[in-house]
């Protein structure tokens, strides 16, 4: 039987993407791998983000002993590491965030990427340039980091970061053709708000992509 791992820097992504590998991936085999200090390690710098792409490969290797035919980085945070790991522990790393780039340059030229983490923001950016690359296109790209939100999850007030994204879509949505929300964490706060223009997360499209990977 098929199996994939998803390798994931916070938890609370876990049941979003079990759900989606339920509804996308039938008979497959899930394995899930969490290392919840990535982030913070991203932003501290130094020996401790040094470390990450060790660690990833490392993970990537468990997943490969474990069975695993595939792996998945859940995180855009990590995403751009998704090379240097495949290559060193030897099996295919999927980034979650790659169908929602491709999604977003194919949508408008007016592109909004909303983060909660400016550890997240850049390597959003930097990968819906690199498709963009790829597809032709040249968009124009605005960048907003949603003060606070993250600060509230880490407090336990969902509905206080979700508020915070929601307004912050609400406004980007005057000005732009497409949103994408850069943390597959951020996918809750998309349905708070209703907005003209189409808001893309990546966790859906990602597994999606995945299904059509296996396929």
């Amino acid at each position: 039987m098929t199996r994939v791992a998803f390798l994931h820097t916070g938890a609370v992504v876990i049941p979003v993407t079990a759900a989606l590998a339920t509804r996308y991936l039938p008979g497959v085999e899930v394995l899930n791998l969490l290392d919840d200090r990535i982030v913070a390690d991203l932003a501290a710098g130094g020996a401790a983000a040094e470390s990450i792409p060790g660690r990833l490969s490392h993970l990537a290797a468990d997943a490969k002993e474990a069975g695993a035919d595939v792996v998945m980085l859940t995180c855009s945070s990590i995403s751009g590491f998704a090379g240097e790991v495949s290559e060193t522990a030897g099996i295919p790393v999927l980034r979650i965030d790659e169908a929602m780039a491709d999604r977003a340059v194919a949508t408008g030229s007016r592109i909004v990427v909303i983060a909660t983490l400016s550890t997240t923001l850049a390597p959003t950016v930097r990968l819906i340039r690199e498709r963009a690359e790829l597809a032709g296109a040249e968009p124009a790209l605005t960048e907003i980091l949603v003060k606070g939100a993250f600060d509230a999850v880490v407090e336990g007030d969902r509905d206080r970061h979700d508020a915070l994204v929601s307004d912050a879509i609400a406004a980007a949505a005057t000005d732009s053709d497409v949103i994408v929300l850069a943390q597959a964490s951020m996918a809750g706060a998309a349905e708070r708000v209703s907005v003209h223009v189409p808001v893309l997360t990546s966790p859906e499209l990602g597994v999606a992509r995945l299904a059509t990977h296996l396929s």
